[in-house]
């Protein structure tokens, strides 16, 4: 009996260690979600913004994958209704045969958006590095942030720390096996962007400031 008991507790501190753990691991999706209820919009509601921010996922063949395409035809949408003025590609350019921002700018102006109104970060390794460059390296102070739903607030809340007042305009998509693995990652993609907040720290590459952004309203249109 005595044994039976021991086994039963055991088990109890299992389950408890166990629901610990979940409720720790959900802690940053959950600050993820209070932090930004009220930052996101609608492509039809966002307030005008002189800038926005178009995070790269992703190339197929040189060409912007469906979701970076998505995400670019949002950016298009915007700037032909008038309601930003810049937009600031920032991805990954890390090697040679790789280049996001160069084939976002080739897709923006293949939809529109004239080549002098694009401005281009090739060092946006990841989401926290992208909001520190714009702040950073950019100047920008204020910007629409265009990403798919499940990135979008991970997205404001880092941009809002590294000092950019955003809003956020998250990209309807298929609900297909990328999106769902996209959702399960931003549970762990939380924890991450809740250290970066607390520690700061320096992006992977940070160099001079650059005035591509203050220049891209004086070309016109």
């Amino acid at each position: 009996m005595r044994r039976w008991w021991a086994g039963r507790a055991r088990q109890r501190r299992l389950v408890q260690g166990v629901m610990g753990v979940c409720v720790l691991a959900l802690l940053p999706s959950t600050w993820l979600y209070l932090a930004t209820g009220d930052r996101l919009r609608t492509a039809e509601d966002v307030p005008r913004t002189e800038v926005a921010v178009v995070f790269g996922a992703g190339l197929w063949e040189g060409e912007p994958s469906p979701y970076l395409a998505r995400r670019l035809d949002a950016a298009a949408g915007l700037y032909r209704a008038g309601r930003i003025e810049v937009v600031l590609v920032t991805g990954d350019n890390s090697r040679e045969e790789y280049d996001e921002p160069d084939a976002m700018r080739t897709y923006l102006v293949r939809h529109g958006v004239p080549d002098g109104r694009i401005v281009s970060d090739y060092a946006g390794f990841d989401t926290w590095d992208s909001c520190v460059r714009a702040k950073k390296v950019f100047g920008v102070d204020r910007a629409v942030l265009i990403s798919q739903g499940f990135h979008i607030r991970r997205a404001v809340a880092l941009c809002e720390a590294a000092g950019v007042a955003s809003y956020g305009v998250g990209v309807d998509d298929r609900h297909d096996a990328t999106w769902y693995y996209g959702g399960a990652r931003e549970v762990l993609a939380a924890g991450k962007a809740a250290l970066d907040v607390v520690f700061e720290p320096d992006p992977r590459f940070l160099g001079p400031k650059e005035p591509g952004v203050t220049r891209a309203p004086a070309s016109g249109r």
